[in-house]
């Protein structure tokens, strides 16, 4: 027998086989060819006492390599973070460890647990520890984040406290609600700019702030408004903070043919912990599905009453994109702001304080800032002061027209041209602290936010990660904290029970190489919005082979989201019936196929169409129609109530008086359906 074929058979490769025989009894020779049959016989019988004897060395082998390794650790020190809960297999990527390896460990332990399951921080502790890591508790993110918040906030409303003149200035109003319930298009209906038309994908791409002037058609009085435009970025929670808010009042927007949905909820749980008055518009009323009081009465269900109920929240049935109600939904919310008047009222001849609304660096401009102005007025030339450093000066302010402007009082959404150091997204502006603020150490500052733009945060929908649906793996690094959340909103349409989009990573700021590592452990497709990959990440990317797309505009990135999902879909197979024929005489019988002679009793039947064998009304088997004749001669089709021959190929043998069910098969892509497509 050939040492190969043995090989084969044993379910080892040649030169391994070679190798193991000596060491137990075989001196056949490292480069033996054949092998006579008795040896080979022999070696066959033994081969599984040799296998698991292999199994038990090669294990020991491991766990003397392990042991080795968790020693190497302790010498060096090596510290894992781990926070209050994760999963397993995050647990394995802090560890560096497979997924495996580590259920193993868990195993041991007693602790029986998949890698999408969460363990606490005492279990994680104790088995980190026995790997030979040491360990540290982790800050909680969302506490670093409500600490950061409320610091925020106390200073915003200790500088508004030195405000002394109080006057009457304009509303100041966020826009929230659902994705795609219309927010953005109810803003351009609004300032009548058509931002969605020439705006880079029709979705809110930077978060910020706009002023419009509305002139009531019967009195011709004029009332500016600023808009805050946000789907819940971080300078908005500022405003849950009793003491300083940076809206007086809020629209939540509800499409009356989708009604309430997850974010909808979420948005009024936020307005009512900020205790902020609000009006309800009911959009989309041109479309074929609205229903308004379905609308409203799931509103009800969530406490919130509508007041033509006798309720206390007044409700506007709109069509933002048909500009219909949008002046009645606009005295509606004055209408509320004379009512809460008492606190829409700020000092103007103070020094400025705002809010940071939006913050990015522009290639040509370098840092810019809009900041909204909550008290004071800001003047071109003078210092930006943020928590007592100065960032710059303020060299040109910009209206959301474009406009430059000398002043921005208070309400007034001004982009900032001037610091040397993007601030971050929430800080507060404080001019009361100029006397004795310092120079900011720009290099240090940029050292800081470089580390935080490459830092990618991991998040897993562990609702997709049960096993059954086929993911679109994604790393998702962006310019601006707007553009990110406004593509992250946008996924919460692609929900369906046999595909999902799963974010392994995200962040602000170029690709770098530990984003790569975080798609190549994933199989994830990195995605760089307006963000380039720094020059070893491009490299490291094409090196592995990992998948690199770039956008500047977010429908681009949803549709080809779309297409990829769907091509994960499965093909949908549509039976087509399309006649009887019944089996009148058998003339020849083959292997796996057979001559027959019969009459179409019902429909037609085919060349080539697929047939269920019938006998006494039960089903027997599959096959197909190779051949078709009809009076000698070969066809394509034969219609009901001719007689015709057959030849059949199929495993079951057919009868005389059997029935042939004859179908064609449709293989149709499937198209994805996503939620609130509107």
């Amino acid at each position: 027998m050939n040492v190969t074929e043995l090989a084969r058979r044993l379910r080892t490769n040649t030169k391994e086989l070679l190798d193991i025989l000596p060491g137990y009894g075989f001196d056949i020779g490292q480069k033996a060819i054949k092998i006579d049959d008795r040896t080979a016989e022999l070696v066959m019988r033994k081969w599984k006492f040799i296998k698991r004897d292999l199994d038990k060395k090669k294990q020991l082998e491991q766990e003397e390599k392990k042991q080795k390794e968790r020693e190497l650790r302790k010498e060096s020190g090596e510290t894992v973070t781990l926070p209050d809960r994760l999963m397993v297999k995050d647990f394995a990527e802090r560890l560096n460890l497979s997924v495996t390896e580590v259920i193993k460990e868990l195993m041991k332990n007693g602790i029986l647990a998949n890698q999408n399951q969460d363990i606490d921080y005492e279990t994680a502790a104790i088995m980190a520890e026995e790997l030979g890591f040491f360990t540290q508790k982790e800050d909680s993110h969302e506490k670093v984040h409500e600490e950061k918040h409320e610091e925020q906030a106390q200073v915003l409303e200790e500088a508004l406290k030195a405000a002394s003149q109080m006057e009457r200035r304009a509303p100041v109003v966020v826009v929230m609600g659902h994705v795609d319930h219309g927010k953005t298009t109810l803003l351009d209906t609004i300032r009548k700019a058509h931002i969605a038309s020439d705006e880079k994908g029709g979705i809110t791409q930077h978060i910020g702030a706009y002023q419009t002037i509305w002139k009531d058609p019967k009195t011709e009085e004029e009332r500016a408004i600023t808009f805050i435009d946000t789907p819940g970025h971080e300078a908005f929670t500022v405003m849950r903070s009793r003491g300083a808010k940076v809206a007086d009042l809020a629209i939540l927007v509800v499409a009356a043919d989708d009604g309430v949905k997850p974010q909808t909820e979420e948005v009024i749980q936020i307005l009512k912990a900020a205790k902020i008055p609000y009006v309800v518009a009911i959009n989309k009323m041109d479309k074929d599905g609205a229903d308004p009081k379905r609308t409203m009465t799931e509103l009800s269900g969530k406490g919130v009453q509508p007041e033509e109920w006798g309720g206390d929240v007044p409700m506007v049935q709109i069509s933002a994109k048909n500009n219909l109600h949008i002046d009645k939904l606009l005295d509606t919310l004055l209408l509320v702001a004379d009512m809460n008047e008492d606190i829409i009222t700020a000092d103007p001849h103070m020094p400025a304080v705002g809010t940071i609304i939006e913050s990015h660096v522009d290639k040509g401009m370098g840092p810019v800032a809009t900041i909204l102005v909550q008290s004071g007025t800001l003047k071109k030339g003078e210092n930006l002061v943020i928590g007592g450093e100065i960032y710059g000066r303020v060299r040109a302010m910009r209206k959301d027209t474009g406009e430059e402007i000398g002043t921005a009082g208070p309400s007034v959404p001004a982009q900032i041209i001037g610091f040397k150091v993007a601030p971050t997204i929430g800080d507060i502006l404080d001019l009361t602290k100029s006397v004795g603020a310092t120079h900011i150490d720009v290099k240090e500052k940029k050292t800081q936010q470089t580390g935080a733009e490459r830092s990618t945060v991991l998040w897993t929908d562990t609702e997709d990660d049960d096993g059954k649906k086929r993911t679109l793996n994604l790393v998702i690094k962006a310019d601006v904290l707007g553009s990110l959340e406004a593509i992250i909103g946008s996924l919460d349409r692609f929900k369906h029970d046999e595909v999902a989009v799963r974010i392994v990573g995200k962040g602000l700021g170029n690709i770098a190489e530990n984003d790569v590592a975080t798609a190549e452990g994933s199989g994830a497709t990195v995605i760089g919005f307006n963000v380039k990959p720094t020059s070893t990440a491009e490299v490291s990317m094409r090196e592995k082979n990992i998948a690199f797309k770039q956008y500047s505009i977010i429908y681009d990135l949803i549709d080809w989201i779309r297409d990829e999902l769907e091509q994960l879909l499965e093909s949908e197979s549509i039976v087509h019936e399309i006649g009887n024929l019944k089996v009148l005489a058998v003339f020849r019988t083959d292997k796996k196929a057979m001559t027959v002679g019969g009459r179409v009793e019902t429909g037609k039947v085919k060349k080539s169409a697929k047939v269920r064998v019938m006998r006494d009304g039960e089903e027997l088997g599959k096959g197909v129609i190779s051949e078709l004749q009809a009076g000698h001669s070969p066809v394509k089709e034969v219609a009901q109530g001719t007689e015709c021959g057959i030849r059949y190929e199929g495993k079951v043998k057919i009868e005389k008086g059997d029935i042939l069910e004859a179908y064609e098969i449709e293989t149709k892509e499937r198209k994805l359906e996503l939620d609130s497509e509107k």
